[in-house]
């Protein structure tokens, strides 16, 4: 499948896309940060699992429904994206939860310019969590500081723009059950 280009309509414009990961990597990566995710937890613990929408939800649906312990759900919606470029400023549409007192694990589907791991850090200053960790199905290394850096990634991509399995492109495409890239 790697070696498979095919294209995609957006706009009347045609995109020429290259899966990076099948269905079944997938699959099995998230099974595997299931196993790293309940190494750091008591088996009584409740865990907060916050999904950053829309782009986190199948992969976060997949990965709760695999760990070993009582979680409890929350989400935020976080938008900084139009087209395939960054806006540079990050907006929380929606009310933005109260985690006092709560292990919470963030599930974002992307690690890109690390502006919404900033803007959720920044959210939870005042807020006294008993831990927080990060998972992202993809991060892109070297794009964000370093003091950002996710607990737990699924896999590491290059610079280029991804849609499938929760990633989109202006809203579309999220339903694809892998991740491809579009090559621009």
């Amino acid at each position: 499948m790697k070696n498979i280009i095919t294209s995609v309509m957006h706009n009347n414009k045609t995109y020429a896309v290259k899966p990076l990961f099948t269905e079944q990597q997938i699959s099995e990566r998230v099974s595997q940060i299931a196993i790293e995710i309940s190494a750091h937890y008591d088996p009584e613990d409740t865990l907060t699992v916050l999904v950053v929408l829309h782009g986190a939800f199948l992969f976060a649906a997949d990965l709760v429904r695999q760990l070993p312990f009582a979680t409890e759900i929350a989400s935020v919606r976080l938008k900084s994206y139009e087209g395939t470029t960054s806006t540079g400023e990050v907006r929380c549409e929606g009310v933005f939860p109260n985690l006092s007192e709560k292990n919470v694990l963030i599930i974002e589907d992307i690690i890109d310019t690390g502006r919404s791991m900033e803007f959720l850090h920044n959210s939870f200053a005042a807020q006294n969590l008993k831990s927080l960790r990060v998972v992202s199905l993809l991060d892109k290394p070297g794009q964000y500081p370093s003091h950002l850096k996710p607990d737990h990634v699924g896999f590491a991509i290059g610079k280029n723009f991804v849609i499938g399995y929760g990633l989109d492109l202006d809203g579309k495409f999220r339903n694809l059950p892998y991740v491809a890239e579009i090559l621009i």
